[in-house]
């Protein structure tokens, strides 16, 4: 099992023949991902050889890739003054997965297809300014490393694109389910609790690793919910201790105002539900590892 992407997953890339693209797309498929059409209306009829002796078909629209190649994911490449066309166009095509890797997209370009998006009902957005996704051995939708760690049974959630690859590294001996890079702008569409909820009602996860960041109330939110609704074991870290307030760091949802939006407030949260919540990225490798070797 895995949450959200596996190996019957057939995936496009829109943008799949920029620069960004190409490279990405030939690490998807060296990895295992079915890709099966790219997008770009310039192109339209075209198509591309990649290593492995793999062809990939181009298509002029979203919705022509989906009815000639039934596609249900889409990875989005699109430069940010595009990107937003680009995700409207997946959801009119009703592609239920659609993961935007584009970084510095406005956010009120975000907010309007994440609103559509959930008006619409039939796509779910993973980023945007994310890594995507990736069920390790069975599909990888996005630009996380497929080399860093194996199939396993820990379920990751990370704003973090870096601590993502980080805790993957350092759970390499255990391997994971799925891990799910959901971005750090300020509008995301997959948010931990959705990732949470996925990873509680998979068989094959039996623990869960969430990394968050200063700023903005969602790890707060998320707590509330694993106290609530979580019955399997979670370890946190919170990425920012030693942010200075009221600057943005990195990330352009992670500004911290007074007390809200602090790491120790964060930390605070989540303990309180339950959770064990390191002070470093291998600190918090470590209490995974402790739970893992209990599981076993």
């Amino acid at each position: 099992m895995a949450i959200f992407l596996d190996e019957n997953s057939k995936v496009i890339v829109q943008g799949m023949t920029g620069s960004e693209g190409m490279k990405h797309t030939q690490r998807m498929l060296a990895s295992g991902t079915q890709i099966v059409g790219g997008v770009n209306p310039r192109k339209a009829g075209q198509s591309v050889d990649f290593d492995g002796g793999v062809t990939v078909p181009v298509f002029g629209t979203v919705a022509e890739a989906v009815k000639e190649t039934g596609a249900n994911v889409s990875v989005i490449f699109v430069p940010p003054a595009f990107a937003k066309s680009a995700v409207v166009e997946a959801i009119d095509a009703e592609v239920p997965l659609a993961v935007v890797i584009t970084e510095g997209i406005a956010v009120k370009d975000s907010a309007e297809f994440y609103s559509y998006a959930k008006t619409n009902g039939t796509t779910r957005i993973v980023g945007p300014n994310c890594p995507g996704l990736i069920s390790p051995g069975k599909s990888n939708a996005g630009i996380i490393p497929a080399n860093i760690a194996g199939p396993g049974r820990i379920g990751l959630v990370s704003k973090s694109g870096t601590l993502t690859y980080q805790m993957m590294y350092e759970l390499r001996e255990f391997g994971f389910s799925s891990a799910v890079g959901i971005g750090g702008d300020p509008i995301i569409g997959t948010t931990h609790i959705d990732c949470l909820e996925a990873f509680e009602k998979d068989p094959e996860t039996d623990a869960i690793v969430m990394i968050g960041e200063i700023g903005g109330d969602a790890e707060e939110r998320a707590a509330a919910y694993i106290k609530e609704h979580v019955t399997k074991p979670v370890v946190g870290y919170v990425a920012g201790f030693t942010a200075p307030e009221g600057k943005t760091m990195g990330h352009a949802g992670a500004i911290v105002s007074g007390s809200a939006g602090t790491a120790a407030a964060k930390q605070e949260a989540l303990e309180a539900a339950g959770v064990k919540v390191g002070r470093t990225p291998s600190a918090t490798a470590d209490l995974m590892r402790e739970i893992m070797k209990g599981l076993q």
